[in-house]
């Protein structure tokens, strides 16, 4: 296999080289991977349309993903999240259903960051055990383990009840008095009552937090994302978006705690929700501090502003960005909209010094699936674009699952309507998944001949990207 070597710097400014490679990421949603149910009612409960366990990825499971060309997973919804489903007898506080997105809740409305989703465990008890489980067979089958770190927002009612001893939860020392004070862990409307544009069914909250979409308003809307509420790192966004780091804020001292806890669990990476909407001065901040934990840990950061792409990897210590809007929207303007392809080059060029840091892809949880009505209809249609994206650089690549299959994500599941994705927020189970995995059996016996063959180029392009010097 090919090795490249990326010079990066150590908090005290040492030099010192990481030998690596090209590598591929399977994107899975254990929520759904695993859900052999067929039943798929529309918004229907956990008992009636299943749920897929930590369980579910067994060593066979495993074995199929690296045999498809694979080097990391990133397990997508791990942490604990507000659901509508009822874990009380378990010693878990439910949460108000009229903050909650469907019926599941959104993997990134997080109600305790010490906690793993109750509904990925077989014996929801022992669910930090079945996780850390996981995470042994994942390494013993050759592959590596990405999980998400959401730092930017929680759910509206946070209680971490996993938390270490000593551990204070966010919001616990806040003054809700002050709209904004760096040693506050949420950021507050003093005097007003949260008023939603919608119908929540009853659900208080006094004085009013910010809404996680850097909604200062007591008045969200059903289009925010009005089922979480800010973190503050220290930035009074109301004057004049003024840094308030010195000394370094609560919130910065908590998340790091968050981050070493997960990373001496021996995950290999953390995917950073919306990491351009927290301070790039935090990123340079802890992301030195956990790789003294794990100087191999990873980091990929969801930014969409190419003019802060530098700021996030140099000052930001990221590894890796997310190429969305650059490739990936290039890309698909191509597959379905006749872009000319020309436009590859410059595209490619722009990123120049940083072309290595980037994550490309197709599909991820929140982009429309390829085989939709609203991509371009069909799995194969998009095979030379999927080549440029997992072959043109050295840069790693993400698949999503299903993805190999032409999944078209065009079911209407619950909360989530006909939108060409697969839904983040229902109990769902997935045709053309469950034709793949076969009760567990993961042996593809139910696959039609076209999501064999898609199958079968992907198993190609991604293996080759890894293993040809020509290429990777």
């Amino acid at each position: 296999m090919f090795i490249f070597v990326k010079k990066i710097y150590t908090s005290n400014h040492q030099k010192h080289l990481i030998l690596m490679s090209k590598f591929v990421i399977y994107q899975a949603f254990p929520r759904l991977f695993g859900n052999y149910n067929p039943t798929r009612k529309h918004n229907g409960t956990i008992e009636e349309n299943g749920c897929g366990k930590f369980n579910s990825f067994t060593p066979k499971a495993l074995k199929e993903i690296k045999k498809l060309g694979a080097t990391h997973i990133w397990y997508t919804g791990i942490l604990e999240h507000a659901t509508k489903t009822d874990y009380t007898a378990h010693g878990i506080l439910s949460d108000h259903p009229g903050v909650i997105k469907g019926n599941a809740g959104s993997p990134y409305a997080i109600k305790d960051f010490y906690d793993v989703d109750p509904d990925l465990a077989e014996n929801v008890d022992k669910r930090i055990e079945e996780f850390e489980a996981l995470i042994e067979r994942t390494h013993k089958a050759g592959l590596k383990a990405i999980i998400d770190f959401i730092p930017n927002h929680t759910a509206r009612q946070y209680y971490s009840d996993k938390k270490p001893k000593g551990v204070k939860d966010l919001g616990e020392g806040d003054n809700p008095n002050w709209a904004f004070s760096p040693l506050n862990n949420y950021y507050y409307m003093p005097g007003e009552q949260l008023r939603p544009t919608f119908n929540t069914g009853g659900y208080e909250e006094y004085p009013a937090k910010v809404t996680g979409n850097d909604q200062f308003s007591a008045h969200p809307t059903e289009f925010d994302w009005y089922e979480t509420v800010k973190l503050n790192y220290g930035v009074n966004y109301r004057e004049g978006f003024q840094k308030q780091f010195d000394p370094i804020p609560n919130t910065w001292h908590k998340m790091l705690d968050i981050l070493s806890y997960w990373a001496e669990k021996k995950v290999d990476g953390f995917r950073c929700d919306m990491a351009e909407m927290v301070p790039v001065e935090f990123w340079g901040w802890v992301i030195p501090r956990i790789k003294k934990i794990n100087p191999d840990i990873i980091f990929i950061a969801e930014v969409y502003n190419p003019a802060e792409y530098r700021n996030y990897i140099c000052n930001g210590k990221f590894d890796y960005l997310y190429d969305k809007v650059g490739m990936y929207d290039l890309l698909r303007n191509i597959v379905s909209r006749n872009y000319p392809a020309y436009e590859i080059t410059n595209a490619w060029q722009s990123l120049n010094g940083i072309t290595e840091n980037m994550l490309h892809f197709m599909e991820n949880h929140d982009e429309q699936r390829i085989a939709s009505g609203f991509f371009c209809g069909n799995g194969m249609y998009a095979k030379p674009a999927v080549i440029v994206s997992a072959t043109l650089t050295s840069a790693p690549f993400m698949i999503y699952m299903g993805q190999e299959l032409g999944e078209v994500g065009m079911d209407m599941e619950g909360f989530s309507g006909v939108d060409g994705k697969t839904t983040i927020f229902d109990y769902w189970g997935i045709k053309s998944f469950q034709a793949w995995t076969n009760n567990g059996k993961f042996d593809g016996a139910h696959l039609n001949e076209e999501q064999k063959e898609l199958r079968g180029f992907y198993e190609k392009i991604l293996n080759v990207s890894t293993k040809e010097k020509a290429i990777s």
